[in-house]
């Protein structure tokens, strides 16, 4: 692996590479030095584990040596310093994983890795930073390849080729898709057919009908194909032609496991439903046997209805009608239905199709055949002899096996057809100049089972290698010549051997065909042929062991066997000729022209049944061949026609330069950004890079020129060593450092060096640079641990000095507070011993008098109940003497009754006996008489016993009556005595009362007493609690008040910040919109402008082609007719212009369609303005209203009693009488100006003195009561604000003093009241004042809600637009602008026609006013005295109003004004002009004519004038809009015509700043307002124009100056490059620094101040150059991987502070410039800030608010350290910057968009220059021009 020199390198910790099984090729340290002899090197792997590995003792070996970690990642792998394979696989893997770079350079070869996921770098702003780069500038790319193909085909004029190749899945379609898109946006089209639109509108065509979906790539192409794109001499695309090869046409019948059908087929079945699909009478994939094989009939996020809309589209756009669309879509789907065509067998040789069999009869309705033919000829064949020809049946399989080979065939036919027109479309008439390929091709396949399709692919990719092999070793030994260094044979592996094997006589090809023709030619005999023919003769031919019908092949890639089964058959390709017969005598008219081309040689399109086709390149128009040629050529086999075809891609691929793009795919699982090493390096090697590395390797790979080697490697020299020749220096250090000279050769420009010397000159450098960074930090180190000494110790005796001091100062604190306490013990135990002694003595003297209380109430109760006893025992007694009499006399009444009772029941006992005997019952029976006169009996002795008992109760009641009688006065006589005895108790008992009510009522008088003592000393102290509760009461409701005054303060602070900020944004946003606007307008005039220039070289082209026109006749860009359509209205020019004039004059023809267009644009503009105008009262209006609330708030006074009520009807009565002196003195000033004469009114009359002394008494009268009312006013205001403080503040002092004064509870009483007010009234002006704040927060809320409903209704909107589709939405936001946008036009032109109105009513009474003035002047000029024209001498003879001589106007004659035109504008030399005249002398000068014709009233002339002015610059920016001189003069020239026209206009807004001379000079007859607005228009398209000169010229310095160039010398080192070399960042004499750019800045700006540009103009001009230099600078620092750097980082600060320094000198640094290099300003921050933390990455988001979250993360990705003390960014921390950044809201686009032009306005800048004074030079030529 390496010589024995460089086993030197071989030492301790010296990083190798051993092979591994799993991961190839694994990393290791040696943990010894190897020395020569040693068996095993002791190694310490990545994953902690020692290994012994042994070397080979035989070759004696040793491991691939690691590259330095500096050289890892880098672009290119040439640059490497060991080329070998674990380098190669390692380089690839750090850059695709760590970096997630797909492309990496290989020299010649752009490896391209599938990432498997949408990147975004192949946008329009990607293609534009490639342009015009060179391929070693930028970062590989396969737009880096394209723009390489590009430029060589236009330097060397030689046709190129780019070569994708690769395995299905690796990414190739995709690549030569994004090749062609690159060509197609660089170059442009050369006609109006839009043929780059086209061309890529044939991918999606060719990708439906040729790519399908594999179990290794869901859109994998099946076909080969070569696409020419051809130029024309100004190198723009004129057309394309497509070559295919080898389609796989048994993928239309066959599919295996999770795999699918041709797209197209899937596209139908999902479009099966739509109406035109109907007749097609398809279904679902599933329902056909030809797609439903695979099992697989979807593909994850495909949409197969959406991808045919695109295929139809794509049609339509390539010119395939709807018809021949429709026939398209027959024939496949009659392909499908033949697939469901389904045979029986009769017997073993024979078979059928069932009758009226569906799938058959509906491919006969498609195709138009008949059914019964077909039906015939698919299960029969004819068989012809030489003597007859007869039909034969065939069996089932046979049938089936040709049904599949007709679909193969009308598939390949259907197939080649659509190549053949979408070659048609893409056709041109023009012819090519030169022409661009790109080849995508099928890499090299190996499998289980490999036929013939694959060992054509090998052929063609054995073909393809030794092409590369050959270009790599040209490009080497041409290298070497041109450096002339010696040159030594470099050993390549040639696979012509393995080319002869397969196609030369008697080769593999040539003996298939051979057996093709034999009549009874198997694939075995063929097998038998190829041993005998090659086997042991050849060795890249080999015989496998256990088969005999198999061969094996040694490729340049691996070693391939081949099943030799089935070769002869797709070799021959065979289809029944009676099945095409039918097929041709179709009535559908397209069938038949499938097969017109059967016979032809030209168009080897049959191909394998069951493989692929080769195709070859078809005309566009099909050609007659003879008969007899048919016959021959149609035998020729596909092995043949294949070989014929690549020999032809083979002429063309080597008749160009090739460039060649190797795809890898990184794993089979499609898993993004997923790196399988092992199937890379199978790749790798398959592909050729690893040739290309060892033919590099093999050779000087490592190259460096002189002056990169003496920047890189000065560290290793000295002083002495450095001499001016840098050539002689580098090789005298060279023969120090390297001894072997065979190490490195020196040529004329670059020293080349073997594989390994760049490692080894880098070890050297690193180890020289460590020590020297060792010895500097030794010193650092001891200087800053002697600073830290000296520091500490300087700390420590200050802190020393301190604590002593504070030890101290606490010691006597210590003293201080003992001896303040014993002094507070002393008097604090005296006074609790006191206090203690009071508490007791009180105490006891209150039990006492309680006790003694006690004992007198108890004596006395006593006494008082005993007297009480006795009362109650006389009245108990007597209570109860009468109590035994009535108990006595009851009890006797009571034995009485018993008594009698007892007697009545004996006789009624005696009664019922009796009534019980016989004698009764013998009674009874006798009858009732007896028994009644008993009862009669009985009754009358009732009565009698009745009579006596009431006798006795007479008696007795007699008895009672007189003994009640007697009791009664018993008893009278003993009340008497009662009352009496009662009488006399009661007298003793209320003097017994009387005493205890006196006791009673001196003791409560004692208590109450006490009492009162007590509450009115409780009441003291709670009044002084009061009183002090009300003190601090009041300091709170202070506190908060002037909280709440501090509070509303503050909120209406807040408020006002707020609707500041709200101001601010508003008016941001709505600048935000007028830009939008503006850059809308402003692209649409410079669209316009483009396409006026492309139709004015349209019809410069007409002109010289056709000689005469025809008549009447005249071709007009479509993109110009719409536009003119779009803006489209009667033009007030238009109507009037001259139209004879018109007719006669072609040329003149554009004049009034420009103009007309012109003043249809600018209305919008006066539109926007207007809009942005009222918006900005509105935002004023709102501002004031919030204003003078505030201040109404604030001075709001509480209303007073009747004294502010009389001072304000006083006020009143004040201004009633001065509006009455006012009504006066208007009544005096209209008697004067109506009533008087003039001679009474004149100056001198009496009546006129005595008015004016009136006048000005009743003047002095009326300031006199207009100070009166001011003093009032002044007086009311203070007085409000005086009764504030009188209500809301108390004085704590009086209140005091009152309290302790009041010794009345009424008067304590009233203080509280008062008091209470005194709050209410504070609670009370709190409230209002909180309502008023809540009513003002109430609108603001209310106008926040109005707002946010506005913000929801737009976001409503937005949403809704957002779930359309991008067209549709894209078709909604327009609507919905264009309806806001014309509503608000409607109100503004309202708006401005009601101003218009009042305009021209305020203008007719200014001219009656100015007729009256004028009539009054001549009175009184006509009555002024002698004596008065003696006093005033000076006014009849006023000098500059009488001379006349020049009044600021140029006259010319009407037929002079060509002449005019041309010598002021089309032949003005602006140099001149700038230095010798006044700047904008051109522009007076126009004006100053325009100004004359505007005096003679002669519109026309106006008009004429104008119209030439505008055409005439226009003319000279067409003709030389390159000079950026005189694009400047004519941007000045016209902003200053244009500030004319306004200064001198007449509008008041316009002449605020002029003086009375020039405001005499304004226009007087016409409205110029839509002129200016055209000027306005063509000063944009200027400016525009200007910028785009500015950024031609400044493109080539920038990335040279800013980036590449060092301006701080020896900052950063030149890291090795490869193949690709990088611009030298040394400054040659032919590059460019940022002296360059500021030298050219320098020039702009004097160039723009001579021609008297205005200042904020200019400010725009610089500051859009600033933003150019860092767009442009900050793209290539993002698509450079070897700019990202820290050194790099420093470089671009500093060159940004040198613009910086050069906008101060020129004082623009209010231009807004230095903020469009922030993003810049970041991206180089970022390079220098530290990357590794989490607090790293906080501060880098907060920092890059410039740049997007897509811009970070690139340039932390692109990080590359230039020394090996720098570190890489890991991924973790770029994770954890995604993670921060996920919620930023940024344009996830990459690059900055360095073509944008901001919006440019013209601030209008009044010149006080004097049109009188302006002379005419005669170097003009203008002497036909006189002054008046």
């Amino acid at each position: 692996m390496f010589c024995v020199e460089g086993r030197h390198l071989y030492t301790k910790f010296a990083r190798v590479w051993i092979p591994d099984p799993e991961e190839v090729w694994k990393s290791a340290e040696l943990l010894k030095d190897y020395k020569p002899g040693d068996k095993v090197l002791l190694l310490h792997l990545e994953d902690g584990k020692d290994l012994e590995y042994r070397l080979d003792p035989k070759t004696k070996e040793l491991p691939h040596l690691r590259n330095p970690d500096i050289l890892v990642g880098e672009n290119d792998l040439t640059a490497l310093s060991y080329l070998h394979e674990p380098a190669v696989l390692h380089n690839l893997r750090v850059r695709f994983i760590d970096s997630k770079l797909i492309y990496t350079y290989c020299g010649i070869v752009l490896v391209a890795i599938n990432p498997y996921e949408q990147l975004p770098i192949y946008g329009e702003d990607i293609i534009n930073a490639y342009s015009g780069q060179n391929m070693g500038d930028m970062d590989p790319h396969i737009f880096a390849v394209a723009e390489e193909a590009y430029k060589q085909m236009a330097r060397d004029e030689r046709n190129q080729s780019i070569i994708v190749s690769g395995e299905s899945g690796a990414g190739k379609t995709v690549s030569a898709k994004y090749a062609m898109r690159y060509f197609a946006t660089v170059s442009g089209s050369a006609s109006e057919a839009n043929v780059e639109e086209k061309v890529l509108a044939s991918n999606p065509i060719m990708e439906s009908i040729g790519n399908a979906k594999t179990t290794r790539n869901d859109n994998s192409s099946r076909f080969g194909k070569y696409i020419e794109i051809g130029f024309d001499k100004r190198y723009r695309i004129i057309g394309a032609n497509m070559r295919t090869y080898l389609l796989e046409k048994s993928r239309v019948v066959f599919q295996a496991e999770e795999e699918r059908n041709y797209h197209i087929f899937y596209q139908l079945c999902a479009s099966a439903n739509s109406p035109e699909f109907k007749v097609l009478r398809l279904g679902d994939a599933n329902n056909f046997h030809y797609t439903n094989q695979g099992g697989s009939p979807v593909i994850e996020g495909v949409d197969d209805a959406k991808e045919m809309a695109h295929t139809r589209q794509a049609c339509t756009l390539l010119g395939i009608s709807e018809s021949y669309q429709m026939g398209i879509f027959r024939i496949l789907a009659g392909i499908l239905h033949l697939g469901n065509v389904v045979f029986m067998s009769r017997d073993s040789d024979s078979c059928t199709i069932p009758p009226k069999h569906e799938p058959l009869s509906i491919f006969c309705d498609l195709m138009g055949v008949d059914f019964e033919e077909m039906c015939h000829w698919l299960c029969h064949r004819k068989l012809a002899t030489a003597t007859e020809t007869y039909i034969k049946p065939i069996s089932k399989l046979q049938a089936t096996n040709a049904r599949d080979a007709l679909a193969k065939h009308i598939y390949a036919k259907l197939f080649n057809w659509i190549v053949d027109h979408v070659n048609q479309a893409l056709h041109s008439a023009v012819k090519q100049h030169s022409f661009i390929g790109v080849l995508d091709i099928y890499g090299f396949e190996t499998f289980e089972i490999n036929s013939f399709e694959q060992f054509c692919i090998n052929y063609a990719n054995e073909k393809l290698q030794q092409q590369f092999n050959m270009h790599v070793f040209k490009l080497e030994q041409e290298e070497y010549m041109k450096e002339q260094i010696p040159w030594t044979l470099i050993d390549f592996y040639d696979n012509q051997p393995c080319i002869n094997l397969i196609e030369s006589k008697l080769g593999i090809l040539d003996l298939l065909d051979e057996e093709c023709k034999m009549p009874k030619g198997t694939d075995d005999t063929w097998a038998q042929k190829l041993y005998n023919t090659h086997l042991n003769k050849c060795a890249l031919f080999e015989k496998p062991r256990l088969s005999n019908k198999a061969f094996i092949i040694q490729h340049f890639a691996d070693k391939v066997e081949y099943q030799c089964e089935g070769f002869l058959e797709k070799n021959k390709d065979t289809v029944f000729e009676e099945q095409i017969k039918v097929l041709k005598s179709s009535k559908f008219k397209m069938l038949p022209e499938l097969f017109q081309d059967d016979e032809k040689a030209i168009s080897p399109t049959s191909a394998t049944s069951s493989g692929r086709t080769p195709l070859t390149r078809t005309p566009s128009k099909p050609t007659k061949g003879r008969p007899g040629q048919t016959a021959k050529e149609h035998k020729k086999t596909v092995g043949h026609q294949f070989r014929n075809s690549l020999h032809l891609l083979m002429e063309t691929l080597n008749a160009t330069t090739p460039h060649y793009v190797r795809c890898i795919k990184p794993n089979d699982f499609k898993f993004p950004f997923t790196f399988d090493e092992k199937r890379a390096v199978q790749q790798l090697r398959a592909c050729g890079v690893l040739e290309t590395i060892r033919i590099s390797a093999a050779g000087f790979p490592s190259r460096w020129t002189y002056q990169e080697f003496f920047s890189r490697y000065r560290v290793l020299m000295k002083q002495k060593d450095v001499l001016s020749d840098r050539k002689q220096t580098c090789k005298n250090v060279l023969e120090k450092l390297i001894v072997d000279k065979d190490k490195y050769q020196f040529g004329k420009t670059k020293i080349f060096f073997r594989a390994g010397q760049v490692a080894y000159l880098e070890k050297l450098r690193a180890d020289k640079l460590r020590a020297a960074c060792i010895r500097i930090q030794k010193t650092i180190r001891g200087w800053l641990l002697r600073k830290k000494y000296l520091r500490m110790r300087k700390a420590a005796i200050t802190v020393q000095r301190y604590v002593r001091g504070h030890q101290a100062r606490c010691y006597a604190k210590f003293l201080r507070r003992t001896k303040a306490a014993t002094i507070i013990q002393k008097y604090w135990r005296m006074y609790v011993a006191r206090w203690r002694y009071k508490i007791t003595r009180t105490a006891t003297i209150v039990l006492q008098s309680y006790l003694r209380g006690y004992l007198a109430r108890n004596r006395y109760h006593k006494i008082l109940r005993e007297h009480k006893a006795v009362i109650i025992q006389k009245w108990v007694r007597g209570w109860l003497a009468r109590t035994y009499y009535r108990r006595s006399i009851h009890a006797i009444i009571y034995l009485q009754c018993c008594f009698r009772r007892m007697m009545a029941k004996r006789e009624l006992k005696k009664l019922k006996i009796e009534a019980r005997s016989v004698e009764r019952y013998k009674k009874l029976h006798i009858g009732m008489e007896n028994k009644i006169m008993q009862l009669q009996r009985k009754v009358d002795e009732q009565n009698k016993d009745y009579k006596c008992l009431m006798e006795k109760l007479t008696n007795l009641e007699g008895i009672y009556n007189s003994e009640t009688e007697k009791l009664r006065s018993d008893l009278e006589r003993l009340q008497l005595s009662e009352e009496e005895a009662k009488i006399a108790t009661g007298r003793v008992l209320s003097l017994q009362e009387e005493i205890a009510k006196l006791r009673k009522d001196l003791e409560q008088t004692q208590s109450e007493k006490k009492s009162i003592e007590e509450r009115a000393d409780r009441y003291k102290q709670e009044t002084e609690q009061l009183v002090s509760n009300l003190k601090e009461e009041n300091t709170l409701l202070k506190q908060e008040k002037e909280a709440l005054n501090h509070r509303i303060v503050e909120q209406a602070k807040e408020m006002t910040e707020t609707m500041e900020k709200k101001l601010v944004e508003e008016t941001k946003q709505l600048e935000l919109d007028l830009n939008d606007e503006r850059l809308r307008y402003q692209n649409l005039l410079n669209e316009f402008s483009r396409l006026e220039e492309r139709y004015d070289d349209l019809k410069e082209e007409m002109t010289l082609m056709v000689n005469v026109p025809k008549p009447g006749h005249k071709r007009t860009d479509s993109t110009h007719s719409s536009n003119e359509s779009e803006y489209t209205f009667s033009s007030e020019i238009a109507e009037t212009e001259d139209i004879p004039s018109r007719t006669e004059e072609p040329s003149e023809k554009k004049v009034p369609l420009d103009m007309s267009l012109f003043l249809k644009l600018q209305k919008r503009v006066t539109e926007l303005e207007q809009e942005k105008q009222v918006m900005q009262d509105e935002l004023d209006r709102k501002e004031e209203q919030v204003l003078r609330s505030k201040a109404k708030e604030e001075e709001r006074p509480q209303i007073r009693g009747a004294e502010l009520e009389y001072e304000s009807l006083k006020r009143q009565e004040l201004e009633s009488e001065n509006k009455k002196l006012k009504n006066e003195l208007n009544e005096l000033r209209k008697a004067l100006s109506e009533k008087s004469a003039p001679e009474v009114t004149a100056p001198g009359a009496p009546a006129y003195r005595v008015l004016m002394e009136q006048l000005t008494s009743v003047s002095e009268e009326l300031d006199v009561r207009k100070e009166e009312v001011l003093i009032l006013r002044s007086q009311l205001v203070s007085q409000k604000e005086a009764i504030q403080p009188k209500n809301t503040m108390t004085d704590s002092t009086i209140l005091l003093e009152d309290v302790q004064k009041m010794k009345d509870k009424g008067e304590i009483a009233q203080a509280y009241i008062g008091l209470k007010e005194t709050n209410r009234l504070l609670e009370s002006q709190l409230q209002s004042q909180k309502r008023s704040h809540e009513n003002e927060a109430e609108a603001l809320r209310g106008e926040i809600q109005s707002l946010k409903e506005e913000n929801n209704r737009q976001q409503q909107l937005l949403a809704q637009n957002l779930q359309l589709p991008p067209e549709a939405r894209i078709e909604a936001s327009l609507q919905h602008e264009i309806t806001r946008l014309t509503n608000e036009n409607l109100d503004l032109m309202e708006q401005l026609e009601k101003q218009d109105k009042t305009v021209r009513k305020l203008k007719k009474q200014l001219k009656v006013f100015a007729k009256k003035i004028g009539e009054l002047e001549v009175g009184q000029m006509e009555n002024i005295s002698p004596g008065q024209i003696i006093d005033e001498p000076i006014r009849p003879v006023n000098i500059p109003r009488k001379e006349k001589d020049f009044q600021g106007m140029l006259e010319y004659k009407k037929e002079d004004e060509q002449k005019l035109v041309k010598n002021l504008i089309l032949e003005l030399k602006p140099r001149g002009v700038a230095v010798n005249l006044i700047p904008g002398l051109p522009a007076y000068i126009l004006f100053m004519c325009v100004r004359h014709a505007d005096y003679l009233n002669d519109d026309q002339k106006v008009r004429s004038l104008l119209t030439s002015t505008i055409n005439s610059i226009k003319k000279v920016l067409k003709k030389r809009g390159d000079d950026f001189e005189t694009v400047s003069f004519w941007l000045s020239n016209t902003c200053r015509f244009l500030h004319c026209l306004k200064q001198y206009s007449g509008e008041e807004g316009f002449m605020k700043h002029n003086t009375s001379r020039q405001n005499e000079h304004c226009l007087t007859n016409f409205d110029l307002a839509e002129y200016r607005q055209v000027l306005s228009d063509l000063a944009i398209q200027i400016y525009q124009q200007l910028v785009r000169v500015l950024e031609n010229i400044l493109q080539p310095m920038i990335v040279s100056g800013m980036l590449e160039h060092e301006t701080i010398q020896g900052v950063s080192g030149v890291k090795p490059t490869g193949l690709r070399k990088r611009t030298s960042s040394i400054a040659d004499e032919g590059t460019y620094t940022l002296d360059s750019i500021l030298r050219q800045l320098n020039s702009f700006h004097s160039v723009m101040c001579q021609h008297g540009m205005d200042p904020e103009l200019i400010k725009q001009v610089v500051k859009q150059m600033f933003y150019i230099v860092g767009a442009v600078t900050l793209n290539n620092l993002l698509l450079r991987k070897d700019m990202c750097s820290w050194s790099k980082g420093m470089q671009i600060r500093y060159n940004v502070s040198q613009l910086e320094e050069w906008l101060r000198d020129k004082n623009l640094m209010n231009s807004g410039a230095k903020e469009t290099l922030e993003p810049l300003i970041q991206a180089a921050q970022l390079l220098q800030v530290k990357k590794k933390t989490d607090d790293d990455a906080e501060a880098i988001c907060s920092m890059c608010n410039a740049l997007t979250t897509a811009q970070i993360v690139k340039v932390l990705n692109l990080y590359t350290p230039v020394n090996e003390f720098e570190e890489r960014v890991s991924v973790s921390f770029i994770r954890t910057i995604q993670m921060r950044l996920r919620d930023r809201k940024d344009s996830p686009q990459l690059l900055m968009d360095a073509k944008h032009i901001f919006p440019v306005t013209f601030p209008f800048n009044p010149s006080s220059l004097a049109l009188e004074t302006i002379q005419i030079p005669a170097s003009l030529g203008l002497g036909f021009i006189s002054r008046v």
